[in-house]
Formats: C-alpha cells, sequence, structure tokens
C-alpha cells in the first residue's frame, strides 16, 4: 500500500439505488433472446458439451443484457469456488431435506468455468483431475444434491468468470459475519494472485469491499479464534486500497496483520488481568482496544497504519487493569462482544 495515502476520517456509505420509473430499464422479453450462434457463447456451450453436460437454453439477462446460458452440468464436474464460506453441515444436510421431500431442485446455482479453461492456464496443462465448473454462490445446493446422490445439476453458466470475484455483492441469503467476510476476502485475493499479482490492488475493490479485510482475513488465517470486530473500525481508517501490483500489496497486509496480531496478545492479557479482578462485562476487549486506540482523539488524516499499531501494543503491555472499576465498563454500554465470531 502506498505509504503517503491517508483514509478519509469517515468510510462512504453504500447508496441505495434510488428507484427507478416502472418499466423504463433493461430488455423486453423479446429482446432477451440470443441465437445459438452468438460468438459470446459459443467456445463456452462447446465447453459444457465437450466436459459431458448439455445447453438447454441461452439468452441475454433481462436488466444489463448480458448472456447466460442455461445447461445441465454433471456434477462431478463443478466445485465451490475456493475462496467462499466455509460449508454448514446443518444447512446443506436441511436444504437436502427439502429437496428429496419435494422431489424437485428448483434453484439452479451460477457457474462459470474453472481456471483449466482460462487462456493463461493453458501452459500448465489440460487441467486433468481439475473441476471444469466453479459455482460462486451453489455451495450448499451443490453439496446436497450430492448428498441424495444425484448425477448432474442445473445452472446457469456465465461467460464471464470475473462473476467468480464477486462473491460477496452476489451471496446474499444469508449475511456474513466479519469472520466470513474476511476469510472470503483474502481467499479472492489469493486466487487473484494465483490469476495475475501484476493488476494493482485497486482495481478490485469492488471485489474486496474493503481493504481492512483482507488484513483481517490474515489474521483469521493465523488464529481462527481472533477477535476482528474489536479491531476493523481501526483498521478501516488506517487502510486504503493500494495502486501498487497485488503481489506487492499483499505484503503490507501480511505486515499489518502481524501487528495486529500482536497487539491482540497484549489485549487478551489485558482483558485476563480485569477478569482476574472479578470485572464482568461482554465488552472486556473493545473497552480495552477503547482505551489504548489513538485515533479516538484523532480527526481528518490519520498516522501511518505501522505507527497506530505500534502505539496500541505497546500501551496494551502497560495497560493498568487496577485502574479499572465496574462502573467504568457499565458507561461504555456496548462495543463488540468478546465472543463475536
Amino acid at each position: 500500500m502506498a505509504a503517503k495515502k491517508r483514509a478519509p476520517s469517515k468510510t462512504p456509505k453504500r447508496r441505495t439505488p434510488r428507484k427507478q420509473k416502472a418499466g423504463s430499464a433493461g430488455l423486453d422479453p423479446v429482446s432477451c433472446q440470443l441465437d445459438a450462434n452468438d460468438a459470446t457463447i459459443a467456445p463456452l456451450e462447446k465447453i459444457i458439451e465437450h466436459e459431458g453436460g448439455i445447453v438447454v437454453g441461452r439468452y441475454k439477462e433481462p436488466l444489463g443484457g448480458h448472456p447466460l446460458v442455461t445447461a445441465i452440468l454433471p456434477i462431478a464436474k463443478i466445485e465451490p469456488t475456493p475462496f467462499q464460506r466455509d460449508l454448514s453441515d446443518t444447512h446443506h444436510k436441511r436444504l437436502a431435506d427439502v429437496i428429496q421431500k419435494t422431489g424437485r431442485f428448483l434453484d439452479p446455482v451460477i457457474a462459470i468455468t474453472a481456471p483449466k479453461h482460462a487462456p493463461s492456464k493453458a501452459k500448465k496443462g489440460d487441467g486433468d483431475g481439475e473441476p471444469a465448473f466453479w459455482t460462486p454462490n451453489g455451495r450448499h445446493r451443490l453439496e446436497a444434491m450430492r448428498r441424495l446422490g444425484a448425477k448432474a445439476i442445473t445452472a446457469l453458466v456465465v461467460p464471464t468468470r470475473e462473476v467468480a470475484w464477486q462473491i460477496l455483492a452476489l451471496n446474499t441469503e444469508k449475511a456474513h459475519n466479519l469472520k466470513e467476510r474476511s476469510l472470503e476476502v483474502i481467499r479472492i485475493y489469493r486466487s487473484l494472485l494465483e490469476e495475475d499479482d501484476s493488476l494493482a490492488e485497486n482495481g478490485f475493490a469492488f471485489y474486496l469491499e474493503d481493504p481492512a479485510l483482507v488484513t483481517l482475513g490474515v489474521c483469521y488465517e493465523k488464529n481462527a479464534r481472533f477477535a476482528g470486530g474489536a479491531y476493523h473500525p481501526v483498521l478501516r481508517r488506517l487502510e486504503v486500497f493500494s495502486e501498487a501490483p497485488i503481489a506487492k500489496a499483499i505484503h503490507e497486509h501480511e505486515r499489518l496483520a502481524t501487528l495486529t496480531l500482536e497487539v491482540e496478545e497484549k489485549v487478551a492479557a489485558a482483558v485476563a488481568k480485569l477478569r482476574e479482578r472479578g470485572l464482568v462485562s461482554p465488552y472486556l476487549r473493545s473497552f480495552v482496544v477503547a482505551r489504548i486506540n489513538p485515533l479516538r482523539w484523532i480527526q481528518g488524516d490519520v498516522p501511518p497504519a505501522e505507527k497506530v499499531l505500534t502505539t496500541m501494543r505497546d500501551r496494551a503491555a502497560k495497560f493498568n487493569a487496577e485502574k479499572v472499576k465496574q462502573e467504568d465498563l457499565t458507561r461504555m454500554g456496548g462495543g463488540v462482544p468478546d465472543e463475536e465470531a
């Protein structure tokens, strides 16, 4: 990340799209027809057929007019992208039960071609043993169908592979908690590194959502029980997406993650001392982090991230638990619970 840049004092809020006049956007039904010989999908349809699938339809999606192919794919040839949220046994088993009871699979997964079919990967071999397709947001539906022993699965196959990186934007069926978002972001980041590590980090801002999530993702990789909620507000003020290539930018995130974990080690020790004194609150960690955070007194431009985190680490090491009273914790009245996942 560029050392001279400073993050804005406030994170800009996402704007909800303004409601448009009814019937004023996109295509009408007839305009959504797509010719079977369309050059944008012909190569994709060849891949589908070569991998044992069958094309059952093609059309332009009605809002943006982007071409899509409806296909039945061999279930053995499709895998979830390696950077989405972890599988929930409870969710996919419940889903399998519902599908079995109804006897119908009615919600196609979204699919893109896997890296074995990307031109940049052609020189690495023919991809034997690798999946032919990835699904960026159908992991639980795919696993549920596998649990039922299904041979094939219905999919909306997208010709552009970039949709795989848009998992955070696409997956709205269940809200991500901070840990899930951070792990997905760092997995996307590492996959992007394999695709093309020369591209500038700020070019992936839409996919990655927040630069602080990259750093937190590294923290969660190293410590699955890391309480990132206490540090996200701090890192969000300190970090901006870099103009540097992601191969270089990732090292800055990893460096900041190491410092953040050092801060957490000292904070955890301070929290333990507070508990030894019999102080009770679900927000002990947030209380300590707030006390050692130098940013709470700073308006506008902030110091470099390394300086802020080093200051926090040193303050946490010197934290005097004897001066804290129960009423101090009560007055705090909120924050991120220590048990935050």
